[in-house]
């Protein structure tokens, strides 16, 4: 394909016009269903009335000042999201690696300013993805992201996920932070142990290590909580925010508690973009509307269903499918096969989704997905299936 964009993603030769709730249409006026909406981006699907107004709205009025001056519409939105959550203060970015960025740097800054300079280092996961900066592909630790690029930015230390042992082994007088996907995204729909992430919780806390949660990818009600630690009884120091919190609009947001967002004066850290009103106006209608109780309630019952409709598939088809993991509309089919081999066969039949690691393919559809449509996807999912089933049984 001849094209003057660089090379870095391996798309397919598919350009979409427009797209309409789960649905997305291509120049060939093909209509495809929207399993990954932009990899958890698209919280209220394609071209949602509500948005498009709050961004006309905005349009017309102010698209960017500088962060030197007050910024009405971010005021709102960081008042809203710490009403909602642990934190006292938020910084605003574009993305969840600019906001794991962030948390890095406050949970070291916030060490530094306590006098305690030989606390540097932060813990983090395998299986985790935190972004492709140096920093987050340091804290990541995949060898396939840091090949190429040098030696990797210090002060990380990659241990076994829910290995409470190798974490203890772990800590020492260095650590600074414990830095954990509750859900990991892109490493498979891996989903920490609550036990285990409650230990860590009071190992954090005795020894004033900052624990930092990226739920960049498994926040703003996608798990039928506002956030996902809601589920496991945690509260984090730090919080990443990106993704749906903008609803495809570019966003993103270190939640702090005041302890350490003191830390973080002015010069500490900063964004040219973040924070712009036009992402601002986005951030506080996406905010509104995933936040009311009735609407989380209703992805639970929606996620309980698609759990449902896809387990039973994966029962019946043991020889394709080996489980179903995730928590709410953050869903996770490991395959038997290899999971191209699944994908592509939704792709041809009209659905779109994303793999991820542990052979791993991730169901992340929008969250106003309804009932009707998670019955209509599940059909097309269990004749994918039993295509691939049939076709095995041939050989």
């Amino acid at each position: 394909m001849n094209t003057s964009v660089a090379n870095t993603y391996n798309r397919k030769k598919l350009n979409f016009t427009h797209g309409s709730g789960i649905y997305l249409f291509s120049d060939e006026n093909k209509k495809y269903i929207d399993l990954a909406a932009g990899i958890a981006v698209n919280l209220l699907g394609h071209s949602n009335k509500k948005l498009i107004n709050a961004l006309h709205k905005q349009s017309k009025k102010l698209w960017h000042v500088s962060n030197l001056y007050k910024i009405e519409e971010q005021e709102q939105l960081a008042a809203k999201l710490t009403n909602l959550s642990f934190a006292s203060k938020v910084f605003f970015c574009n993305s969840g690696a600019e906001a794991v960025e962030c948390s890095i740097k406050a949970a070291r800054r916030y060490q530094f300013l306590k006098g305690k300079r030989e606390k540097k280092n932060i813990i983090t996961f395998t299986g985790s993805f935190h972004g492709r900066t140096l920093g987050t592909i340091a804290a990541s630790n995949n060898a396939n992201h840091l090949e190429g690029f040098g030696l990797p930015l210090e002060g990380f230390i990659n241990i076994e996920r829910d290995n409470i042992d190798k974490l203890l082994g772990a800590l020492d007088e260095s650590t600074a932070a414990i830095l954990i996907e509750p859900i990991q995204g892109e490493g498979g729909i891996n989903v920490f142990d609550t036990d285990f992430l409650k230990k860590v919780e009071t190992i954090a806390r005795k020894k004033d290590i900052l624990l930092i949660l990226d739920e960049v990818q498994s926040g703003m009600g996608r798990t039928g909580k506002l956030f996902a630690h809601e589920l496991f009884n945690i509260k984090p120091d730090i919080m990443s925010l990106a993704k749906g919190l903008g609803g495809g609009f570019p966003v993103g947001a270190c939640l702090m508690k005041d302890s350490v967002a003191n830390a973080m004066n002015p010069g500490t850290h900063g964004s040219t973009f973040g924070g712009n009103p036009l992402a601002m106006a986005v951030g506080n209608c996406v905010t509104d509307i995933v936040s009311d109780p009735i609407f989380l309630a209703d992805v639970e019952k929606k996620a309980n269903l698609f759990h449902k409709n896809l387990t039973e598939i994966a029962s019946e088809y043991p020889s394709v499918i080996s489980k179903i993991k995730g928590l709410g509309l953050m869903i996770g089919i490991k395959c038997k096969i290899e999971n191209s081999i699944l994908s592509n066969e939704l792709y041809d039949n009209g659905i779109l989704t994303v793999n991820a690691g542990d052979n791993v393919i991730r169901i992340l559809p929008p969250l106003n997905i309804s009932i009707p449509e998670i019955n209509k996807v599940s059909q097309i999912i269990k004749k994918s299936v039993q295509n691939i089933d049939k076709k095995n049984a041939k050989k």
